[in-house]
């Protein structure tokens, strides 16, 4: 291996021993949380040294970059993750690459992933990204709690579309238990109407024990796998 596939590797190792502690913490299973890492910005000779490593999910957040890094690793058996911000006018074109669209936040974009998924002729999984902000402070990108039941109905005649969960980021500055305890409530409303939509994608680099406490099946996963970011982007 390269001194980058090792420290991929390594780093790689110490987050899972963290997904499992944070499991076994918990009470919950080992292997009951799955891991998406976060590939913005790193090549994809970075995602083929995951592959090689059995990582199956990687996420990408901005959509120029995710389409042509999803192509040349178009041999690889991974699951592509689109969690940033989404534009209606490019919501078909993630459609045509991502498996799993986690930022669906309001219902403009319902339509254009339908219609993408259509015409790739595969289904794509759905999540709705909830903002935990409180009222007005606009810092995260997310629907308001009350508005999760109406966007999901809205997802769910969508054909090609398949509402599986939700994915929520910790407000900037507040305790991510916090955070997160609120997002277990506002999952737990949100099941009772739509109790097949069990995925619960929260918790990064830097919070995802609190997330897992607080009921994630998937954390999502960057700096503490690949290092920090590239400069020059």
């Amino acid at each position: 291996m390269t001194a980058r596939a090792d420290a991929i590797a390594a780093n790689l190792e110490v987050v899972r021993r963290r997904i499992d502690t944070a499991c076994a913490e918990a009470g919950r299973p080992e292997g009951d949380v799955s891991l998406v890492v976060v590939t913005k910005f790193f090549p994809a000779s970075d995602v083929r040294v995951l592959a090689g490593l059995g990582v199956t999910d990687v996420g990408e957040n901005r959509h120029q970059e995710a389409e042509a890094k999803a192509a040349e690793c178009a041999d690889l058996a991974l699951r592509w993750h689109f969690i940033g911000g989404l534009q209606s006018n490019k919501a078909a074109a993630v459609a045509s690459y991502a498996d799993v669209v986690e930022s669906v936040d309001r219902a403009k974009l319902v339509g254009p992933l339908s219609r993408g998924a259509h015409a790739r002729g595969r289904d794509v999984d759905v999540l709705l990204q909830v903002s935990l902000d409180p009222p007005g402070a606009g810092n995260r990108s997310g629907a308001a709690p009350d508005d999760l039941d109406g966007l999901a109905r809205r997802v769910e005649e969508a054909g090609p579309l398949r509402l599986r969960g939700l994915m929520a980021v910790a407000p900037l500055g507040e305790d991510p238990d916090a955070a997160f305890a609120r997002l277990a409530r506002v999952r737990e409303s949100f099941l009772l109407e739509h109790p097949g939509a069990t995925v619960l994608s929260a918790g990064m680099s830097g919070d995802l024990e609190a997330a897992i406490r607080h009921g994630a099946t998937h954390v999502r996963v960057g700096s503490a796998v690949l290092g920090e970011r590239p400069t020059v982007q």
